[in-house]
């Protein structure tokens, strides 16, 4: 399976959906049938486990408002969960 083209390497840490709830990437994987590209997180908040979304989806931008913004924004270190 070395042939298979390279996975994208976004930046790895918190980011913030625009629906306000926080997110640790955890990294990128791949989809065993179609190979698509896959963002691996888990939510910093209440809920458990981890979750999956399809790359292009994770960094699209969406409209909220009439206006488009990005859908995860990365935080910067000291802006997780729980800092004040």
């Amino acid at each position: 399976m070395s042939d298979l083209p390279p996975l994208p390497a976004p930046r790895l840490g918190r980011y913030r959906h625009y629906k306000g709830g926080e997110y640790e990437l955890v990294g990128v994987v791949r989809h065993s049938e179609t190979l698509e590209p896959l963002v691996l997180y888990r939510p910093l908040y209440d809920a458990a486990g981890l979750w999956v979304r399809p790359y292009e989806m994770f960094f699209e931008e969406v409209e909220v408002d009439g206006r488009m913004q990005p859908r995860f924004v990365m935080l910067p270190p000291h802006l997780g969960a729980g800092s004040a």
